[in-house]
């Protein structure tokens, strides 16, 4: 097989990264695996004399305690109690005294003999377990008398060989009336050392040297019958007691032993003896020495062969496949386009021999499609030529429904200038002639048509600003209990006069029965119904506008259909229709004016309401438009009406505010000295003279005192607000009607007053015909006509309330400045929300929306419009108090 230069390159640099790190890591187990078998050695010694120290103590510890225990027993102080002369007292005492002493005897076979002797020594009771006599003398007797301890324990050896073990425990008098007690004598056991004896035999390693020596040096015992009654020399005992001290095992020569080195630990017992465990340190380490070797052996096989082994797995795994890649990259170099690499493990190389693999056919693909580029040129640039006209025709539509719509946005705004201008035009004429010419004989007809144009300029705005929302999908619509019929009667009221005065025949046409009621939203279902029935009217001259009305059970749907015989539509007009800004054509817009708008908001709403619009038309016959809205029946059981009779009994609510009357106890909560002024003389109207509480802390106290019929409740006042008020009514069980006062009148807000006990709300600026809806409905009010309304604008206390106000503004304006200056955010967003208020309902429209525009940047922390927003309202006041001819109308 040829070497490869990267094979020997690789060989150079595997060796010695392998070998350097294997001597490495084997000097350090080798030193390792040395020092541990070492350190278990010692523990193994040191822990097994800990173990024989431990038992021959416990050992002697018993015969101590069965010593002393037998030295107070009461048979015992009786003998010695008994005098000389009572023999047989002395006798029978005896026998009993003999018996404790066999009792002893058998509860530890260990015990040898006991002995009773007196002061002198002379024996006076003896006990044996093998039938010996009393010795007359012991050896160590001498000591007993000399010692002042009470216990004490020899080792001797014995005439007949091995070692006596003795326990001596001292016995005194007990006489109260000596200061000091007597001694009697000495109780002496005799004990053979079995424990001991077994305990010297053990050893943790084989040619372990155990032995038990006395403090002189005299073995006592020793696992090596030679060394028994043998002495050590002092030189000796003084290297065991240096060991004893220190506690570890150490390397020592005892020539009495032998002249070898041997690793020695020593541990002293109670009464000087010492026990000596010794091994030759040669033996002790013999399995340290052969594990050594061994890891020498494993080192030295490790750095031979491993290098090897990764060089042989390195080029089977690497190099191979690299040098087959590199043949193969060759041939692919050379033309030669049918180069396989063989499939490999599922790994990087793998990978690579695949997407190798995968690149070749890749460019065998490419060179067969260039071919067939070749081949079939001019037949594609046919097809991109073919394909560059479509993208530019349709290019050219693009751009042609661009202009379409900026020509629309055009109309659009030409249509917007004309449609806020013409109103704008009456205003400001009409205004101004009566400036001039107060006493016209025409000025209330010129004041009717001041109020019909805004009212126009009005539902224009509200136009765009549906549309906007709509558009923004932030259109929201609520779903209350309706009667249907009241609301057609409003509307009828509207269209009516509309019809009559174009001399067009209206008709309301009932298909019964019908139900009562429908859940809907009721002003979202009237703008649908006036937006296309007003066109029903400016779109015909001629015949008749007839609105039927008809229920479908399957689907629960209203059906509102709307027939008129106007000028109708074609089939592409009526495409058209329901998009924004969309109208018939330019002559209709410049025949009957418009925006466009309310066709396309009014089949948007109907889809909110659950329901659709959809028209039929022919040009020149009229129109009819279909409106259904679905009438969310929440059970099955509704109320049907099945006649006319029940038709002509309705009436609509301005004609019913009409015709009612009332006596009441109201509260008005409000903060606002000129709203306060102002609702109350709106209340006049009625004969209605309200209470009137400054903040919510007020209002709750006037109205757990008095018993009010209705209460109007200011949502945004200081010390307490109108929500918190109305809170701590409802759990203080107020149970009347409470409306709502606010300028604040998205639906979340208003959610906000129902969850906390309102019952109803009123938009700030105060619109007549709600205020009296909501009179209506929790009052019967005592108005013999709506003229009041008009004699009370036009009276000197509403025009003197006006004036004090216009007075108060310049205040105003320097406090909102001062706040800004100061930073004062939550005051600042307080008194705008006041001002919103108080200005729209004295008709100062521009102070209103300057307000409001100012509370809400301040409410949704929009910093960047505070300073614009702040300066738009002063500027708004400047406005107002600069122009007599805005006043003035604001007045009017």
């Amino acid at each position: 097989m040829k070497t490869s230069k990267l094979s020997i390159r690789l060989l150079w640099y595997i060796t010695p990264l392998v070998i350097l790190p294997l001597l490495f890591l084997g000097g350090f187990t080798l030193t390792n695996v040395t020092s541990s078998t070492q350190k278990q050695a010692k523990l193994i010694v040191s822990r097994f004399v800990e173990q024989q120290q431990q038992k021959m103590f416990n050992y002697m510890e018993i015969y101590q305690s069965t010593t002393k225990l037998l030295s107070t027993s009461p048979v015992l102080s009786d003998f010695l109690l008994t005098a000389p002369d009572e023999s047989h007292t002395k006798t029978k005492r005896l026998g009993a005294l003999m018996d404790v002493f066999a009792s002893y005897s058998e509860a530890y076979p260990d015990i040898i003999s006991i002995n009773l002797v007196d002061s002198q020594g002379v024996s006076t009771a003896f006990y044996s377990s093998n039938l010996s006599f009393a010795p007359e003398q012991y050896p160590f007797f001498d000591q007993v008398i000399k010692s002042n301890l009470r216990q004490q324990q020899y080792m001797l050896p014995a005439k007949e060989g091995g070692t006596q073990l003795y326990f001596v425990q001292q016995i005194y008098s007990v006489n109260f009336h000596l200061k000091r007690p007597q001694r009697q004598g000495y109780i002496i056991v005799q004990v053979a050392p079995s424990i001991i004896s077994s305990s010297i035999l053990e050893a943790p390693y084989d040619n372990t040297l155990n032995l038990l020596v006395s403090g002189q040096g005299e073995v006592l015992f020793s696992s090596d019958g030679h060394f028994s009654q043998t002495y050590l020399s002092d030189q000796e005992m003084a290297q065991i007691s240096s060991l004893a001290d220190r506690g570890k095992l150490d390397s020592i020569v005892l020539p009495s032993v032998d002249e070898l080195k041997r690793m020695t630990y020593s541990a002293q017992l109670s009464g000087g003896y010492y026990y000596i465990s010794t091994i030759p340190k040669s033996i002790l380490y013999q399995s340290g020495k052969a594990i050594s070797l061994i890891t020498a052996l494993i080192v030295i096989l490790s750095v031979v062969t491993l290098p090897v082994l990764i060089f042989i797995v390195v080029r089977n795994l690497l190099l191979t496949p690299i040098e087959l890649l590199g043949e193969a990259s060759h041939r692919v170099g050379d033309g030669d386009l049918s180069v396989y690499l063989p499939a490999h493990e599922d790994d990087e190389v793998g990978t690579l021999f695949d997407d190798f693999n995968h690149m070749v056919k890749q460019i065998r693909d490419f060179q067969g499609e260039l071919e067939d580029y070749k081949l079939h040129l001019e037949e594609k640039v046919e097809n991109r030529t073919r394909a560059l006209e479509e993208m530019n025709q349709q290019l050219e539509v693009a751009i042609t429904e661009a202009e379409q719509a900026n020509q629309l946005k055009s109309r659009f705004l030409a249509n917007m200038s004309h449609e806020i201008r013409t109103p704008l035009t009456a205003i400001m004429g009409f205004t101004e002639q009566l400036l001039h010419n107060p006493q016209a004989k025409n000025a209330e007809l010129h004041l009717d048509t001041i109020l019909r144009n805004s009212k126009h300029l009005l539902e224009l705005i509200n136009n765009i600003l549906d549309l906007s929302k709509i558009e923004a999908e932030k259109l929201e619509v609520e779903q209350n209990e309706i009667e249907f019929l009241p609301l057609l009667k409003d509307v009828e009221s509207i269209i009516l006069p509309m019809a009559e005065e174009k001399q067009l025949d209206f008709m309301l046409d009932y298909n019964f029965p019908l139900p009562k009621v429908l859940n809907s939203d009721e002003t979202r279902l009237k703008q649908i119904l006036l937006n296309i029935a007003s066109n029903a009217v400016k779109f015909t001259e001629q015949g008749s506008i007839i609105i039927g009305v008809d229920f479908k059970a399957g689907p629960d749907h209203f059906i509102f259909v709307i027939k008129d015989t106007g000028i109708g539509m074609s089939e592409s007009e009526m495409e058209r229709v329901f998009k924004p800004f969309e109208q018939a054509d330019t002559t209709t817009t410049r025949r009957f004016g418009g925006t466009g708008l309310g066709l396309c908001i009014s089949k948007n709403l109907a889809q909110l309401l659950g329901g659709d619009v959809e028209v039929t038309s022919e040009q020149g016959n009229g129109s009819i438009f279909s409106i259904s809205i679905a009438a969310n029946h929440q059970t099955e059981n509704i109320e049907w009406i099945d006649c006319d009779s029940y038709i002509h009994n309705q009436v609509s609510s301005t004609q019913e505010l009409a015709e009612k009357q009332l006596e009441a106890n109201i509260l008005l909560a409000e903060d606002n000295k000129d709203n306060q002024e102002l609702i109350s003389l709106l209340l006049n109207t009625w004969g209605l003279v309200p209470d009137i509480a400054n903040n919510g802390a007020e209002a709750v106290e006037m109205s757990l005192v008095n018993d009010y019929d209705l209460i109007l409740m200011d949502m945004q006042m200081p010390v307490m607000g109108g929500l918190e008020a109305t809170e701590m009514l409802r759990h203080a069980a107020y149970d009347g009607p409470i409306v709502a006062l606010t300028a604040n009148i998205m639906k979340n807000d208003i959610d906000n007053y129902l969850a906390a006990g309102c019952d109803a709300t009123l938009g700030k600026p105060i619109d007549r015909e709600k205020l009296g809806a909501v009179l209506l409905e929790f009052l019967q009010v005592d108005n013999d006509n709506l003229s009041k309304w008009n004699n009370l604008l036009e009276s000197e206390k509403f025009l003197q309330i006006s004036q004090n106000y216009l007075e108060k503004l310049p205040e105003q304006m320097t406090l909102v400045e001062s706040l800004y200056s100061e930073q004062d955010w939550e005051s600042l967003r307080a008194l705008a929300h006041s001002l919103k208020g108080s200005a729209g309902c004295f008709g100062f429209t521009n102070i209103h929306s300057a307000a409001g525009e100012l509370e809400n940047s301040l409410r949704d922390n929009n910093k960047a419009q505070w300073q614009y927003a702040t300066l738009n309202l002063v500027q708004a006041i400047k406005y107002t108090l600069n122009n007599e001819e805005v006043q003035l109308q604001a007045v009017r």
